[in-house]
């Protein structure tokens, strides 16, 4: 579990951006490669400690393997009203 409020933000940007990408057309192989350049950068910029970064890759690939992350919802039929008649 992420506690650390400066990886949460990056967490919730990157679920966002990856559901986002998916819902562009990109899929699980260029959102990988999305994921280690944002994490690359986070390396690079030294924001936050090597160990958070560890954590953020492993809760965002969980993220990335759960195939209900990325699931459309489909739209429940409504029913008909029941007629009554008297």
């Amino acid at each position: 579990m992420l506690q650390n409020a400066s990886v949460i933000r990056h967490y919730q940007k990157l679920t966002d951006s990856m559901v986002e990408l998916w819902e562009r057309g990109y899929r699980s192989d260029d959102l990988r490669l999305f994921i280690d350049g944002y994490l690359a950068a986070l390396k690079v910029a030294d924001t936050i400690e090597a160990f958070h970064i560890h954590r953020l890759e492993e809760e965002t690939m969980r993220f990335l393997y759960d195939p209900a992350n990325f699931e459309i919802p489909q739209p429940q039929p409504q029913r008909e009203l029941e007629r009554r008649y008297f």
